[in-house]
């Protein structure tokens, strides 16, 4: 599977991915938190997004302890060849950004491990986070993709890993 970067949100995407995993991870609870409103019509609603695919794979995250809820979220960031990254590369950006929803909104609700209320954002992250604030919706949505989209593995794409068997 191939993207595109948009320029617009290039340096955006850059600095978000320079981030460690977990400041990545806490960004994008902090953008749901703030922008969860203005997001949700956009996310479920998204004609091209395959709401069964994202739900599907939402509820292998949900069925697990919090641990490897939070393992496998990391595992999709870093690129780590398992079955689930695989799965969730072989999707459509709109239904990364769905599953992605998903899991801000299970968080939300309890059923994924959530950010420590006490959690607070590196400098860049804040500063990212105040970036992105200012962008307009389409300029917000178009830097979601771009971020999501890398995220996982293509299955297409990797050769066999000893590691893992795939």
């Amino acid at each position: 599977m191939t993207y595109t970067t948009s320029n617009p949100s290039s340096e955006q995407v850059k600095g978000f991915q320079a981030l460690d995993v977990d400041q990545q991870l806490a960004l994008f609870w902090f953008i749901y938190t703030e922008m969860g409103e203005s997001i949700t019509p956009a996310a479920p609603g998204a004609s091209t997004a395959s709401p069964t695919i994202a739900e599907a794979l939402f509820e292998q995250v949900k069925e697990r302890s919090h641990e490897e809820q939070l393992q496998l979220q990391r595992d999709l960031i870093t690129h780590k060849n398992t079955q689930f990254a695989r799965g969730y590369g072989a999707i459509s950006d709109t239904t990364k950004l769905l599953f992605w929803y998903l899991l801000a909104q299970g968080m939300d609700h309890g059923t994924v491990i959530p950010v420590p209320s006490d959690y607070k954002l590196s400098d860049a992250a804040e500063a990212l986070f105040n970036q992105i604030k200012r962008l307009e919706f389409s300029e917000q949505m178009t830097l979601f993709r771009d971020i999501v989209s890398p995220m996982g593995v293509d299955p297409n794409a990797v050769e066999h890993d000893s590691e893992t068997g795939l």
